[in-house]
């Protein structure tokens, strides 16, 4: 039979990845659709999967649209990736994070709860929790320290993943995700800000690529790998939380460094420090210990952080062939 599946931030890279893999292993895909006027299917169409996903109109901070889109759905598998995600922004817009990404989350176990307590729940957490790191390599019982309104609202989204389990019984699983990127990243992020300006700095269209703290260190991954972790998840006889990572960090500057070298350039004569682009609370190193998905899941990366920045740089590459301004 046929499973149905409701996937929260179907527009986001994630979403978009994660509905690829469930269109390819048979599934109907529901995707929730926020109608806030920023919401974009160009992530899904460079996928070649916009066509497949059926869209339901639905909102993290409208409970009894989440409840008629598992209604409409019939899922099986629910997984929520809708957030704020934009740890940047989470300083100025701290209440919208709190409401979309914390109470959004207990919004959909609600849902899910209300109208269909079997069906299995994915949470997607974030190695942002981790903040002030409490242990040299994090895993599923390093003590969370979040040092951005986006990391303590995550956090309540996590916990209450948590409190659902234990409390309703719920099948309800959080990924503790370390960042992972692609070329359908927002160019916001620092991975595709750093690729998109290669591309452009090459093509001359860009002098100078502004950043702030590039020794800032992470555990960079491919996200096409990283959503087959989150089914996975759901495909376990009992719920429970995993870090997904690559355990290995680099700092921003390294990944400036592949990223230019990529296309024949040096990265030092056209990155400029700008104080601007420094957070309130920098998280100055992640660093993920996936042993546990790999033990209990049989997962692991399999993109190297070469492999990603170069796919990315040429992703942008072409599409400035078709959008040069």
């Amino acid at each position: 039979m046929t499973k149905n599946a409701l996937v929260t931030g179907i527009t986001g890279q994630d979403g978009a990845y994660l509905a690829k893999w469930l269109l390819e292993k048979g599934y109907a895909v529901h995707g929730v659709m926020a109608r806030r006027g920023s919401d974009s299917l160009w992530r899904l169409r460079e996928l070649g999967v916009a066509d497949d996903v059926r869209y339901i109109d639905g909102d993290l901070l409208d409970v009894t649209s989440l409840i008629r889109a598992m209604e409409i759905s019939r899922a099986d598998e629910v997984y929520n990736l809708g957030a704020m995600s934009f740890v940047g922004t989470s300083w100025t817009q701290p209440i919208l994070t709190a409401q979309v990404t914390g109470v959004g989350a207990v919004n959909v176990l609600e849902a899910v709860r209300i109208v269909n307590n079997k069906a299995r729940f994915y949470q997607a957490s974030t190695s942002e929790m981790f903040g002030l790191i409490q242990a040299a390599k994090q895993d599923e019982s390093t003590p969370f320290y979040p040092r951005s309104p986006y990391g303590v609202a995550k956090l309540m989204a996590h916990w209450a993943t948590v409190n659902y389990r234990e409390s309703f019984g719920l099948h309800a699983s959080s990924g503790i995700l370390f960042n992972h990127e692609s070329p359908l990243r927002g160019p916001e992020f620092v991975t595709r800000k750093v690729t998109l300006a290669v591309a452009r700095i090459k093509n001359g269209l860009q002098k100078e690529l502004r950043l702030g703290n590039i020794d800032a260190k992470r555990d960079w991954g491919f996200a096409g790998d990283y959503v087959q972790a989150m089914w996975s998840m759901l495909q376990q006889k009992a719920a429970d939380d995993y870090v997904i990572a690559t355990g290995t960090t680099t700092t921003v500057r390294n990944m400036c460094e592949i990223a230019f070298a990529h296309v024949g350039l040096k990265y030092e004569d056209y990155v400029v420090i700008d104080p601007e682009f420094f957070r309130p609370a920098e998280v100055d190193v992640l660093l993920g210990n996936p042993a546990k998905a790999l033990d209990q899941l049989g997962w692991a990366p399999t993109t190297s952080l070469s492999e990603l920045i170069g796919m990315m740089v040429d992703a942008d590459m072409r599409r400035l062939e078709h959008r040069p301004a």
